[in-house]
């Protein structure tokens, strides 16, 4: 079964939300509620690419995928439904632009137009007095697009980003802005 346009994926783990956190032998639930965007499952497994896809993706590969591909919601009469993406069971159709990386089982592999950075710690010695713990619009790039390095950037190179563009996800227990290309301002 393929579409003509669209990735056929399941979630990771068969699971639409990643609401649980392993202490010790106990299963804790870190969220009950369906509307938490952080707690929805953000990574799928590739169950078929469209008819016509010739890129580097492939069944079985893992994807990061946007927070409300697997979310349910609430329709104005209080019935739970499913988004945009799901097909049945647990398949869902998603568009190119619904995600972000690409795990060949290998590595991580920025998609499209988007790339991922990696916050800077805050250098100033006083820092708890603020409060804040990260450089502000700095960063190092993690997972970089051909539209970067067309501009001769590369994997590792500091840089400054937009206001307002840090999309957080985490990645292997990492903490990473996803960005487009445009949102990054300056190589430092």
């Amino acid at each position: 079964m393929r579409s003509p346009y669209q990735f056929i994926v399941r979630p990771m783990k068969g699971k639409r939300y990643d609401n649980t956190k392993d202490i010790g032998d106990v299963e804790f639930i870190i969220s009950s509620s369906q509307e938490d965007h952080t707690v929805s499952n953000r990574f799928a497994e590739v169950v078929s690419t469209p008819l016509a896809y010739k890129g580097p993706i492939k069944k079985g590969d893992t994807l990061l995928v946007h927070h409300n591909v697997f979310k349910f919601f609430y329709n104005m009469y209080g019935i739970q439904k499913s988004g945009k993406s799901y097909f049945k069971e647990d398949l869902f159709f998603i568009d190119p632009d619904q995600f972000f990386l690409f795990n060949n089982g290998k590595q991580w592999h920025a998609h499209g137009k988007y790339c991922f950075v990696k916050p800077v710690e805050n250098k100033e010695e006083f820092f708890l007095f603020t409060g804040v713990k990260e450089e502000p619009l700095v960063g190092t790039i993690k997972y970089i697009n051909q539209e970067l390095i067309d501009k001769g950037l590369k994997v590792g190179d500091q840089i400054g980003f937009q206001p307002d563009s840090e999309y957080e996800f985490t990645v292997e227990d990492e903490k990473l802005y996803r960005m487009f290309t445009n949102n990054i301002t300056m190589l430092l």
